[in-house]
């Protein structure tokens, strides 16, 4: 990794300029932003900044606040390492400061440039921006300006406790996310981004929190395009009464209710991880009136939703490797037989794989289908795809394939949970890259040299990345999905 560190020269040149000032491309990556100056470094033809602040850190008497702006600051920062992860039971180097963000950009190339903004997954109680799968790099080297985002998770991120939530919500981790929007909305000129062309994407929960925010007064005109990966669409979410009931009885883990801002660390992980023991989802977005007044699908069913235009679609497979209780919880919940399922997928023999095409098709291609029908019918542009490509080296035994498509989209390889790509793998990331940058420029994700993508238009065509082909088609799976809306 070559670092370039900018001399006295460029801390003057910066001094001369206002806040969020794009500056023009030249031998240093550095961005004069609302907090101060920031320097970044450089691998390639990608500048990167790492671990930058979007809002203080929410820790003592800011723990289960709305997030609350940084401080500026007149020196020079360094911005080459990520920030810690959010606060969770599965990585030992989280913390509760970790309200940050990253950006990539290709260096040496002038802006306006259009952004991708990604909200990663985790069920809401796991996982960082800071996962090398996320690295940026390859869809900045596209020209655009990439930025991943870490927002609060687990107890910190969706406590409805009604002796703390100020404003009725306890959704802070969307808190969060709207704040980093509008750090983006506000820095991302620095960088050589466009504030007016600014599109969300991310898969599972980030999906989720996608939708949300589409039908969040609050984030509106924040983003003008969207890309819900795997969004379990039809999930119902948590009353504010469930929600203060779960954090209530995180709150008696803890003993007394003002321990609860002064508590340690380890003791919120304690008791959160008691309480996700009794209910894995315990912890995610409530209906709070404030900013989530309605579930996705009625909210999306009733046109409240942005009509911006939207890419959404899923997996062949979304199961994954904790997502047993989910398959059976989604067979318990329908009344649904074996041998109901045997007539439903004649082609599938063992109880195994029935249960996990069921539940891949109850809880995420049925309702991405519809989901998809209802933004058409809003007017706005709308293509669906379903990925079921596996790469060549997994074929013989594949796992779970919920979250597989973000290999190829971020194109990682030989890091944690993305293998070494074959020469056909990466002609397939190429391809579904270009669709997710050409969208992120116009709205529209086909280009040249690329199998057009029909625009969904409220009918059954989608775009189906196989092991065989990348085509626009009808749903194989129409008739299947037309009994599970039934």
């Amino acid at each position: 990794m070559r670092s370039l560190l900018a001399p006295i020269a460029a801390s003057a040149f910066l001094c001369l300029a206002g806040p969020a000032t794009a500056q023009p491309v030249g031998q240093f990556p550095f961005a004069l932003t609302r907090e101060g100056q920031m320097l970044g470094a450089v691998e390639g033809e990608v500048a990167f900044f790492k671990g930058l602040a979007y809002a203080a850190p929410p820790v003592g008497p800011l723990r289960w606040r709305p997030p609350q702006p940084t401080v500026e600051s007149p020196e020079m920062r360094t911005a080459y390492d990520y920030g810690a992860p959010c606060l969770q039971p599965s990585l030992a180097d989280a913390n509760e400061d970790c309200l940050t963000l990253n950006v990539f950009r290709p260096f040496g190339v002038d802006g306006p440039l259009p952004v991708m903004v990604f909200l990663h997954d985790g069920a809401f109680i796991r996982g960082t921006a800071n996962d090398p799968l996320f690295d940026g790099a390859k869809l900045a080297q596209a020209g655009l300006i990439v930025v991943t985002v870490n927002y609060r998770l687990g107890a910190p991120g969706w406590l409805t406790h009604p002796a703390l939530s100020e404003n009725g919500s306890g959704n802070y981790g969307l808190m969060d996310q709207i704040a980093a929007l509008h750090w983006v909305h506000d820095n991302i000129a620095a960088f050589g981004g466009d504030p007016r062309s600014v599109t969300l994407f991310g898969s599972g929960a980030g999906a989720t929190s996608i939708a949300l925010l589409m039908l969040c007064e609050q984030a509106r005109d924040l983003f003008q395009k969207a890309i819900l990966q795997s969004p379990p669409g039809r999930a119902r979410l948590h009353s504010r009464q469930e929600a203060e009931a779960a954090s209530l009885q995180f709150a008696d883990e803890l003993g007394r209710l003002a321990d609860l801002r002064a508590a340690e660390p380890r003791r919120l992980l304690a008791a959160e991880t008691k309480l996700l023991a009794k209910s894995a989802h315990g912890f995610a977005p409530a209906i709070d009136g404030v900013l989530v007044t309605e579930d996705i699908a009625a909210g999306f069913a009733a046109g409240h939703q942005s009509r911006i235009p939207l890419i959404i679609g899923s997996n062949d497979d979304e199961t994954d490797f904790d997502s047993e209780p989910d398959v059976e919880a989604a067979l318990a919940s329908s009344g649904t037989t074996i041998d109901e399922l045997r007539r439903l997928y004649p082609d599938l023999a063992r109880s195994s794989d029935l249960a996990a095409r069921f539940y891949t098709d109850k809880v995420f291609s049925e309702p991405v289908r519809l989901l998809a029908r209802l933004h058409a019918a809003t007017g706005a542009p709308v293509f669906r795809y379903r990925f079921a490509y596996v790469p060549e080296a997994r074929r013989a035994n594949p796992e779970g394939g919920h979250g597989r498509a973000l290999q190829f989209i971020f194109g990682a390889e030989g890091v944690p949970g993305a293998g070494i790509l074959s020469r056909r793998d990466r002609e397939v990331a190429s391809r579904m890259r270009s669709y997710w940058t050409n969208f992120a420029r116009s709205g529209d994700p086909n280009g040249p040299d690329l199998p057009h993508w029909d625009a969904a238009a409220g009918s059954d065509r989608l775009l189906l990345m196989t092991n065989d082909r990348i085509a626009s088609g009808d749903d194989p799976l129409a008739r299947h999905l037309d009994r599970l809306a039934r």
